[in-house]
């Protein structure tokens, strides 16, 4: 299968929304209902289009993941549940190594133990914790980078 990377187009934005729910429910078991809904209306109304936002498509331009990132910063990484573990996630992490150099960073929620894995995985070491995540709620975050 061939991969591609490209960059985010408005017309794949509702796509890109259901991967996020989708991996969102199978991945953040710690969130309630209330807390999903809070966080999917931030998504679908405008946290995609106030970042830079890099989407893996197949041959036929349907989306299977996708990163955003604010400057070297990974604000959000997430893959169709159905390709979990087929190498999306790192080769999107590859794409953004590319053009945004090597040192990297990302915060992860300390509940989601497959994400942290993931980053470690790749090679993230983790620099930091803070009790609240963005917006202020109490799901810890672990803050890694990449070459520190």
């Amino acid at each position: 299968m061939q991969h591609k990377i490209i960059a985010y187009r408005e017309e794949n934005h509702d796509q890109l929304v259901d991967i996020w729910h989708r991996a969102v429910r199978q991945t953040h078991t710690f969130l309630s209902e209330k807390d999903i809904q809070f966080y999917h209306h931030i998504v679908r109304n405008g946290a995609l289009r106030e970042i830079e936002i890099w989407m893996e498509c197949t041959e036929l331009q349907e989306p299977t993941g996708f990163i955003g990132l604010d400057g070297q910063k990974i604000e959000m990484l997430f893959v169709d549940p159905k390709r979990h573990g087929q190498g999306t996630g790192s080769r999107l992490i590859q794409h953004a190594e590319k053009i945004k150099g090597s040192h990297l960073k990302v915060d992860v929620n300390e509940q989601n133990e497959k994400a942290h894995a993931f980053y470690r995985h790749y090679g993230f070491k983790q620099t930091g914790r803070s009790a609240l995540d963005g917006s202020g709620r109490a799901f810890p975050l672990l803050h890694m980078e990449l070459n520190q």
